[in-house]
This record gives C-alpha cells, structure tokens and sequence, in this order.
C-alpha cells in the first residue's frame, strides 16, 4: 500500500515470518565465500553480517512491541541505527562459525514468532490492542527483512 501498511494475504503470519527466514538462511548458507565488497543497493551499504543484523534486530524490535501491546503497556521506541549505520563489525569476514551463529539466532527468534503467533486468535491477529499496525501486518511487515539478505544476494557462484 502506499501509505507504508502492509499487505497481508490468506497465508498464515507464523508461515510467512518463518519462511522469510528460511529464505535469508540460504542465502546466508552462500555468504562465506563473501568477497570483502559491500552491495550498494538503494543508496545504502550492506554486507552479510549486515544483513544478518538487520533481519535480527527488526524481528526483536517488533517482537518487543507486540509484547508490550498485548500487555497493555506502549512499546519502548526503539534507537536502532538501522541500514543507514554500517560499522567495523559489519564489514568483517563472513565465516561458518558466523552461519551457525546466524542460523541458531534466526531460527530461534523465528519459533518464538511463531509460537507468539500461533496462539493469538483471528481477533487478536486483526483488531490488536494499541496503537500501531495489527499482529498479522506486523507478521508481514517483518518478512520484508528478506530485502536485507535480497541485498547482499546468492554469493554461491563467488570464487574465494
């Protein structure tokens, strides 16, 4: 939508989040042969490791508000330097210890979506209490993370 909501559809919300993480994990899978070489991509930066905290950190950041709504109480803003930050750590090499530490952190901020998810009601899943968007778009706002592994890509065909 033009006004930045977004879109939902007929498939579960626990579905699409932890597909959107499947999907960024093989893409990952393919980031140890990462060059050094950041992508620019929409006047930004990003590199794996990038990549893999931008998915992490919005999926806490959502996560935290979906939490404190159903609470009762208002999210805590958040202070994320977002895509527009890239620091040292950012620009490090991509190794399989970073893989096994990216997989075990996405995989399980993923079930803890979709456990959160899978016990709200269709109700609670569109009429979400407080302000902001529903816990079904929230679900779908938060798949759009794949566009930060989208951005570094597959590097399978990368020689090191």
């Amino acid at each position: 939508m033009s006004d930045g909501t977004p879109t939902t559809d007929g498939r579960e919300p626990a579905l699409v989040v932890t597909s959107m993480i499947d999907h960024v994990l093989a893409l990952a899978a393919t980031w140890t042969s990462w060059d050094g070489r950041p992508a620019h991509v929409d006047d930004r930066v990003y590199t794996p490791h990038k990549a893999i905290r931008r998915v992490a950190d919005h999926l806490i950041d959502h996560l935290a508000e979906m939490e404190a709504r159903l609470a009762g109480h208002a999210p805590i803003p958040d202070h994320w330097h977002a895509s527009g930050s890239t620091p040292p750590s950012d620009l490090a090499p991509f190794t399989g210890q970073d893989l096994d530490e990216a997989r075990s952190r996405l995989t399980r901020l993923g079930r803890i979506w979709a456990e959160r998810l899978a016990v709200l009601t269709p109700d609670q899943l569109d009429r979400s209490p407080g302000a902001g968007w529903t816990f079904r778009q929230l679900a779908f706002h938060v798949a759009g993370s794949a566009y930060y592994a989208d951005a570094v890509g597959d590097l399978s065909a990368v020689q090191t």
